[in-house]
Parts: structure tokens; C-alpha cells; sequence
């Protein structure tokens, strides 16, 4: 009787141990699921590759509006603003872009999409609602635009960008779960 429980030991040592070991492999595997924080909708790292070294994203799904987005080789500093902000993954870069269209209850509802949008001076933001996530508005922080606090899709508001730097918003309702956005005016 003393053997078959010291099998049964090895046994259940040797099935825990092969788990532990499967389970942190797949959470130690880098950037297989940079982006796949659940809110973004496009999940993934896009599987590109562009040779830096970065492991970063080629931003497949992380524009909120359509999976191609490109990204500024550069980050702006925004002062810890995307902290806690689900969808944000870099600044998608529109500087060729007279109209961009940012979605207003992106991704899990409680979202803009894409979170962050680099324009030139000139460029109009037009902010789409989803009709996902209940009602929402586009507030800037500094008070230089609000929209009014609606929830139905197709709804729009749009604002041109003429002054250079970081603009941050918010959605004032949903602001404490972490519906931010910036546009960044570059030169």
C-alpha cells in the first residue's frame, strides 16, 4: 500500500509541477499578446515585426476604426494622462489627414477609438458615437470645446485643430473608469 501512494505522490507532484511550469510560460511570453488587454477589440500585437527590436504593435485593431492604424515613431508626453485607460496603446499617426474620425464608445463602450490621434494644424477631429456604452459627451479638459451628452449612434461632434501640442479630453460622465482621449497637434 506505501507504493501506490508514493505514485500517487509523484504523480500528483509531477501533473502540478507540469502545470505551474505551462502556465507561466504562457505568461511570460512577451509581446504574443501585447494589446489584448481587452480593450482595444483588435487584441494581439498584429504580428508585425518592423525590425527595432521594440516588440511593439503595428497597431492592427488599435485605432478603434478599422485594425490599420500607424503609429508615431515618437511619443508625445502626455504626463501619465493614459493611465488606467484600457484602449491606449500609442498615438496613431493621421498627419496626412485633413478629417479624422474618433469613435465615442469605442471598443467596451467606455472608450474613444482610437484613445490618441496625432494630426497637423488644420486637421478637424469628428467624434462618432457608437451607440455602445450609454450617453456620453467630449469635454476638453481646458474648456476650449464640450459637446452635449448624448447616447445615439451616428450622433457627431467635430473640432478643427489650429494650436500645436497635447489636447486632452475626456467623456465627463465616464471619465473615473478611464474615458480619456488626446489629439496631438504637430508641427
Amino acid at each position: 500500500m506505501s507504493r501506490d501512494t508514493l505514485d500517487r505522490r509523484t504523480f500528483i507532484g509531477t501533473t502540478a509541477t507540469i502545470g505551474v511550469s505551462t502556465l507561466l510560460a504562457g505568461c511570460s511570453g512577451g509581446g504574443a499578446t501585447s494589446g489584448s488587454d481587452g480593450g482595444d477589440g483588435g487584441g494581439g500585437d498584429g504580428g508585425g515585426d518592423d525590425g527595432d527590436g521594440s516588440g511593439g504593435s503595428d497597431g492592427s485593431g488599435g485605432d478603434g476604426g478599422g485594425g490599420d492604424a500607424d503609429y508615431l515613431s515618437e511619443e508625445p508626453n502626455y504626463d501619465g494622462w493614459f493611465e488606467g485607460v484600457g484602449n491606449y496603446e500609442a498615438t496613431v499617426d493621421r498627419t496626412d489627414a485633413d478629417e479624422v474620425t474618433v469613435e465615442v464608445g469605442a471598443a467596451d463602450g467606455l472608450s474613444f477609438g482610437p484613445a490618441a490621434v496625432a494630426v497637423t494644424p488644420g486637421t478637424t477631429v469628428v467624434w462618432e458615437w457608437t451607440g455602445e456604452g450609454g450617453d456620453h459627451n467630449v469635454s476638453e479638459v481646458d474648456g476650449a470645446f464640450e459637446s452635449e451628452t448624448v447616447g445615439e449612434a451616428g450622433h457627431t461632434f467635430e473640432h478643427a485643430f489650429e494650436e500645436s501640442g497635447v489636447h486632452t479630453y475626456v467623456c465627463t460622465p465616464h471619465e473615473a473608469v478611464g474615458m480619456k482621449g488626446a489629439v496631438y497637434v504637430q508641427e
